[in-house]
Formats: C-alpha cells, sequence, structure tokens
C-alpha cells in the first residue's frame, strides 16, 4: 500500500486506463438511445401503439440489473482482485453490446443489454474503489474528477457517434464498433496489479467482515452523502429525460434539444473537473470541503434553474448553462467522499450501495414522477418540483459538512486508507 503521501508507481497508468473504460461505459449506454429510432422501425410495425414502450424496455433493463448487480459484485471486488473483476465485466458487457447489433429478435436484443446492465454493474463499483486504494488522500478528488469526466463526455459521443454510425452504416454496427476498443481496454486490466496487495509482496490485508459492513451504514456522512446523490441523480436523470418535451412546451425548435446536448458537454466537463480540484484545495483548510462544495454548488443551481422557468428564450438558456454547471460540480467531491469515509475492504461494497440507492431512488423514479405532475398540471410545474430537489440534496450535503471530518479521520486511524 503507498500510504497517504504518495500515489502507487503505475496508478497514473490505471487512471488514464479506466477513465478510457468509463468513455465507452457511457458511449454505449447513449448509442442505444440515439438509434432508438432504427430499433423501432427494424422490430415493430409503424401502427404498433406500444412501440416507444416496449424500447423504452431496453434502457429499463440495463438500469436494473445494474442496481441489482452492482452491490453483488460489489461484495466480490472486497473479496477478490478488482482488476480481475473489472476486466471480465468490461469483456462482458463488449460482447453483449457487440450481441446488441447482432439480435434477430426484440428478446434477442432485450436480454443482451441485461448482459450490458451486468458488466456495468462490476465496473461501477470497483472503478472507483481502484483509483481510491492508488491515489492519496490529498489528490483524490481531483483524480475522481477526471475518471467521471467521463461521464458527459462519453454521452455526448454516444449520440454523435451513435447517430453518424446509424447514418452511414446502419444502427447494428453502432453496436458492432464499439466492441473491440471494450475488449481491448478489459484486456489490458488483466496487465494491473491489485493496489492491495504490497508491489514487494506479502499477504492480503484481511477480507472485510460483518462489522465492516455495519460500521457503513452508521457512517452518517456516507448516508447523508448517499441522499444527496440520490436528489441530484434524481434532477439529473428527470431533466436528461423530459428536457425535449419541456422545450416543446416552451415552444422551441427540435434543435433545442442539441443545444442542451451541447450545453451538457461543456458545462459537465469544465465544473466536474474544476468540483474535483477545488475539493481537494479546500481540504487542509477544511475538511468538510468535499461537501461544502458540492452543497453550496447545489444552492447556486436552484435559482438559476428556477430563473429559467420564467425566462424568456434566448436568455433562458444562459441560466440553463448555469444551472447545469452547478448541478454537475458535485461529481468529484461527492464520490471522493464516499471512498474517504470507507474502510478500503469494504470500498466496492460502499460504492455499490450507493449505485443500488441513487438509480433506484433517483434515475429511474424521476422519468415517471415528473411525467404525472406535468400530466396533472404542466411542464414548468413539473420542472419546479425538480428545484426543489436541487435543495433537498443541498441541504443534505451541507448537513454532513460537521460529520465528514470525524469520518475520514476514523478511516485513517485505522491504518487502512488508501
Amino acid at each position: 500500500m503507498s500510504g497517504n503521501h504518495g500515489k502507487t508507481p503505475n496508478a497514473r497508468t490505471a487512471l488514464f486506463l479506466l477513465l478510457g473504460i468509463n468513455l465507452f461505459n457511457y458511449i454505449d449506454r447513449q448509442i442505444l438511445a440515439a438509434v432508438e429510432p432504427q430499433i423501432r422501425e427494424t422490430f415493430f410495425a409503424a401502427d404498433n401503439p406500444n412501440a416507444m414502450a416496449l424500447t423504452g424496455t431496453l434502457a429499463t433493463a440495463f438500469l436494473v440489473t445494474y442496481m441489482i448487480s452492482a452491490p453483488a459484485l460489489g461484495w466480490l471486488a472486497d473479496r477478490f482482485s478488482r482488476w480481475v473483476i473489472i476486466g471480465f465485466a468490461v469483456i462482458l458487457w463488449s460482447i453483449a453490446s457487440g450481441a446488441s447489433g447482432l439480435a434477430g429478435t426484440f428478446a434477442i436484443l432485450f436480454a443482451t443489454r441485461i448482459f450490458v446492465g451486468i458488466g456495468e454493474g462490476g465496473y461501477g463499483p470497483a472503478a472507483p474503489t481502484v483509483l481510491s486504494d492508488l491515489f492519496p488522500l490529498a489528490t483524490r478528488g481531483r483524480v475522481l474528477a477526471v475518471f467521471c469526466a467521463a461521464i458527459p463526455v462519453g454521452s455526448a459521443l454516444g449520440y454523435v457517434l451513435g447517430g453518424l454510425i446509424n447514418q452511414h452504416l446502419g444502427w447494428r454496427w453502432a453496436f458492432y464498433l464499439v466492441t473491440p476498443p471494450g475488449l481491448l481496454l478489459g484486456l489490458l486490466c488483466f496487465t494491473q496489479k491489485d493496489p492491495r496487495v504490497p508491489l514487494t509482496g506479502g499477504q492480503r490485508r484481511p477480507r472485510p467482515n460483518r462489522a465492516d459492513y455495519a460500521r457503513l451504514f452508521r457512517t452518517r456522512s456516507y448516508v447523508l452523502n448517499t441522499i444527496a446523490q440520490t436528489a441530484m441523480t434524481f434532477v439529473l436523470g428527470g431533466i436528461a429525460f423530459w428536457i425535449p418535451a419541456y422545450l416543446h412546451y416552451r415552444n422551441q425548435p427540435a434543435s433545442g434539444t442539441v443545444l442542451f446536448g451541447a450545453i451538457t458537454v461543456v458545462a459537465g466537463l469544465i465544473s466536474t473537473l474544476l468540483g474535483g480540484a477545488l475539493a481537494d484545495g479546500l481540504r487542509k483548510r477544511f475538511p468538510g470541503s468535499y461537501f461544502a462544495v458540492s452543497g453550496i454548488a447545489m444552492l447556486f443551481a436552484f435559482p438559476l434553474f428556477l430563473m429559467m422557468l420564467f425566462t424568456p428564450f434566448p436568455l433562458a438558456w444562459l441560466f440553463l448553462f448555469g444551472a447545469v454547471f452547478f448541478v454537475f460540480f458535485n461529481i468529484g467531491p461527492s464520490n471522493t467522499a464516499i471512498a474517504n469515509v470507507s474502510l478500503p475492504s469494504v470500498r466496492a461494497t460502499a460504492f455499490a450501495l450507493n449505485i443500488l440507492v441513487i438509480h433506484l431512488l433517483g434515475d429511474a423514479a424521476a422519468p415517471p414522477l415528473i411525467g404525472a405532475i406535468a400530466g396533472h398540471f404542466n411542464m414548468k410545474i413539473a420542472f419546479m418540483f425538480v428545484s426543489g430537489v436541487m435543495l433537498v440534496a443541498a441541504v443534505a450535503w451541507l448537513m454532513g459538512i460537521k460529520y465528514l471530518e470525524a469520518d475520514t479521520a476514523a478511516v485513517e486511524a485505522a491504518g487502512q486508507t488508501a
């Protein structure tokens, strides 16, 4: 183990490898959305009233499988080599993505998305845990921010590449062409050493026991962080799903969705990197910086989003850019806080449980709930509700500030912080 004073040798190589994998992770997720109309045309008659609902289940199949498999595979990642888990997970989802292109029936396509979810369920908890094991506390926020910067960039590339490949080669090739890079990245994982094994040889750390897991649930900063991240995921998932309908409600052209995608990439990339760097920079003077940065940023996002709702376009785009910027600001700091307050022996499980909760109650719950509000009232009222959820996230992070320093120190005192 490297301790807290410097990163482990080859840590930078691991960061770039995991960053590349995370990029293809989000490219693969959004390619499905980019080619959904063509998938619908392939498997369903044009007059089938249930066609869109059925193709929508492809996303549900992935998300539900991802949520369920993450805790089980996170538990394995706490007991076996995390790089082996990641390698097999990436190879599985890459093969499943390629099989999506080969699917001859909708049922087979549905099954392939289940296996994509299982693969990402193995990767999701283990990847940030490896980075937390490799990099010291002082730079961990910036490192995880770089890792998470793949979220807006990969999502945008998924839309763009999916659209371009579909236009020139057909929707099936969009899945074929992401498979070889994924297989290569997965195989490269087997060349990496598990950071929990000392480079000079020796025994592994003891495996986690029941008390280690019980401690996780008693860690107030972890619980409050998960509540805040759930609210944030609800916000992001709800806006991403309903922004086309909202723009139509505001009489904006269809090209507005493309502009929103550009806003997400630019604002999301800059703010994700900046949030991690700022939280790391403030940590020595203010140990609760990871929650303070996250909570204050969400306090800024709240009024900006409200102002967007009541401002005419095109000026409303400026407020929407600001809201998206500050919502993404917490990605690096909040994930760093998970790593800092969980023992290395259960870190993968900590991330896995977080994944389960934030998706189950966040972006999985957001579309139907927001849709129900919009159906009974209108899209403005529905998005006003979303702005209220931003406040929930802000309050939870600000409440967690007073616990974060002690919880982080407790992990360091245990002599197990990477």
